[in-house]
Formats: structure tokens, sequence, C-alpha cells
């Protein structure tokens, strides 16, 4: 059974540049997705769009949530930590905590059915018995959830989960939210939303993936990887370099598919191995530079507080999104190409930017985050 070190958990700032790139990185591929709408043929295209969408799928998609779920984690280890340097049990404060996120994530489906912190709520109460394991223990458990046990199961079987429902789900909420009211595109993503992502994770292989994800980043915690400590940054070259190979080792031997590495019939076991590679070597990668050059710190200080206003930026940029490409909106996933929503994206980015930076002025963390800490230790 794990016991706190009683080490300080001083504030990481490297944490929150590397959240808020993850929050950047998701705000702009739901731009090119036109928030979880597509679209037909945008009338303001341009020749290259495809090969735009294919560098931003490759480098994105699911990276940036896989960021997002290992420095949830690792939010859990210290804040848990803390407390039980306090001599205190956190486990019922954070099972309220995550019932508080599954109410953000339930309004973040008014706007935007693709949300996942629904999803973090319901998983993130794993995380509670995982604090109790042995540092040991829970390495074990954590290398079998990332090594896709149901999809390795899957192939030795042959079973299949069944996720015929996600198309006809999708589809209704691309009828609501394509050209329906706001109340009709509400209706539709607070109905089928939850549903067609839960179908979604299952044929992706993101429940055991995002598990194991919070389970590293309570482990990167317990080790405290992320400070500037002892040996650490032998760690991050070993991990950054050994990811790298790992993805020079999926793109050549993998063959190129709509907008990612294709395995053929290993593509349901490898390809998220091989976006766990890529996300490694982004976060290492970071990591690396972030203590290694000060210019390097200089260039993302701008984006940590960016980071620490995650839950607000999140929702904010549905509502944005969904006014700007929605049909009870502007209506924009019939015009712009992958480009040009690529544009709007960053458009985005700066708006939230210019909004928060007046905010933090005069606050320490944003409004859906303090409102978030004063119901978490409602009572206390």
């Amino acid at each position: 059974m794990y016991k706190t070190q009683g080490l300080k958990n001083s504030r990481i700032e490297v944490a929150d540049a590397l959240r808020g790139l993850a929050v950047v990185g998701i705000i702009l591929y739901h731009s090119i997705e036109h928030f979880n709408l597509g679209g037909p043929s945008a009338s303001c295209s341009l020749p290259f769009d495809g090969a735009v969408f294919n560098v931003l799928t490759v480098l994105l998609s699911g990276k940036m949530y896989g960021i997002f779920a290992l420095l949830f984690g690792l939010s859990f280890f210290i804040m848990r930590d803390n407390q039980e340097q306090k001599g205190k049990d956190f486990s019922a404060r954070f099972a309220w905590r995550m019932v508080l996120l599954f109410g953000f994530g339930v309004v973040n489906l008014v706007f935007y059915n693709g949300d996942i912190l629904t999803f973090y709520a319901i998983l993130g109460l794993l995380m509670i018995p995982a604090g109790y394991l042995s540092t040991p223990a829970l390495w074990v458990v954590t290398i079998f959830l990332l090594a896709q046990p149901v999809e390795i199961y899957s192939l030795i079987t042959g079973w299949k989960p069944d996720v015929s429902a996600m198309g006809p789900y999708y589809f209704k909420m691309g009828q609501a939210c394509g050209e329906g009211t706001f109340l009709e595109a509400a209706g539709a993503s607070l109905r089928y939303g939850f549903l067609s992502s839960l179908l979604w994770f299952v044929a992706k292989g993101r429940i055991t993936q995002t598990l194991g994800l919070f389970f590293l980043g309570i482990l990167i915690g317990r080790l405290r990887l992320f400070y500037n400590e002892g040996r650490h940054r032998s760690v991050w070259y070993i991990v950054f370099v050994v990811s790298l190979v790992l993805v020079c080792a999926g793109v050549a031997f993998g063959s190129a598919g709509h907008g990612s590495v294709d395995f053929g019939a290993l593509d349901a076991l490898l390809h998220p191995l091989f976006n766990l590679a890529i996300l490694l070597m982004i976060v290492f990668g970071v990591v690396l530079l972030w203590y290694r050059f000060a210019g390097f710190r200089r260039s993302l200080a701008h984006i940590c507080f960016f980071g620490r206003m995650s839950l607000t930026n999140y929702l904010m940029s549905s509502l944005f999104g969904a006014f700007i490409f929605y049909g009870w909106g502007l209506g924009m996933y019939k015009v712009l190409g992958t480009t040009w929503s690529l544009l709007v994206g960053i458009a985005i980015v700066i708006l939230q930017i210019v909004i928060l930076r007046q905010w933090a002025k005069t606050h320490q963390r944003g409004p859906l985050e303090t409102l978030w800490r004063h119901l978490t230790w409602l009572g206390a």
C-alpha cells in the first residue's frame, strides 16, 4: 500500500505548459472537424486541405486528449498526496469532485456532442483504489492497460465489440446540429452524445488507454519526474529517444492511411500504441526542452495560465465552436475547408487568451476552476 513520501508538491509550471498546449491542440483539431459535425464539400476549400488535415491528425488526434489524461492523473496524485501529508483521506472528496466534473460534462454536451469530461469523471473514480496500490503493483496495472488488453483478446478469440449503433447516433446528431435549431441540436447531443462517444471509445481502444494514462500520471507524480531533480534528465532523454524510435518504426512499417498510419489487420492493437509513442515523445520532449533551454521556457510562459484554466477553455471553445460551425449559429461547416477552419481555430484560441488574460489579472484560477474548487471543498 502506497504511503506519502512527505515531499512538498510545488507548482509544476511545465505541467501547466503541457496542459495549455493540449488545450490549444484540442481546439484546433475540433475546428478542422467542425466540432464533430464534419460536413459536405466546403465551398471555400484549398488544394492542400487534405495534407493539412492529415498532418494535424497525426500530431493532434488522440494525443492532446492523452496529454490531458496523463495530467489528470498527475493532478489527482498531487491533491491526494497533499491531503495525506495532512493526515486526511482524499477519497470521498475526490469522488464528489468527479460528480461535479460529470455535471460540467453534461453542460458541455449541450453545445458539443463529443464531450470527454463525462468519461473522465466516470473513469476517474477508478483512480481512488489505484492510489492505494504500491508503486510496483500500479506499474503492472498501468502497463497491462496501456498494452490494449481488449484488442489483444479480440485478435486471439475473434470477438468484436458491437458498435453498430455508433453510425446512426452520429447521423442523428449531424442532422440536428447541421440543420436544426439550438434546442434540437442540444437535445440530440444530450440524447446521443454520450452513447456515441462511448462506442467510439470502445472501437478505438480508448477506455483502457485513457485509464492507463491516468495511472501513468499518478506514477509520474510519485516519481516526481516533472521536477528537475536527481537524474531525471536522463529519464527524459531515454523516454524521448525510445518513443521517437517507435514512432519512426511505425511510420516505416505502417502504410499511409487517411490522415494517419494504418497497420492493416493489427491496426486496432498497434494504432493506439503508435499514438501513445507520439504522445510520450511530445510530453517528454517538452519537459526536456523546458528544463534545458531558458528561451524555450520563456516562449511557453504565456501559455501556462491558459493551461491553468483548461476546464474553462474547454467549455468556452465548445460554445464558440458550435456557434461558428453548427446550423443554429453561423453554419460555417458548409463553407470552410480544413485550412480556413484551422484559421478559425487559431482565432478562437487568440480570443480566449485575450479574454482570460483579463480575468487572470485579478484571479489566480479560471472562472470554472474557481467554481469547481469551491464546490469540491464545500463544507470542509
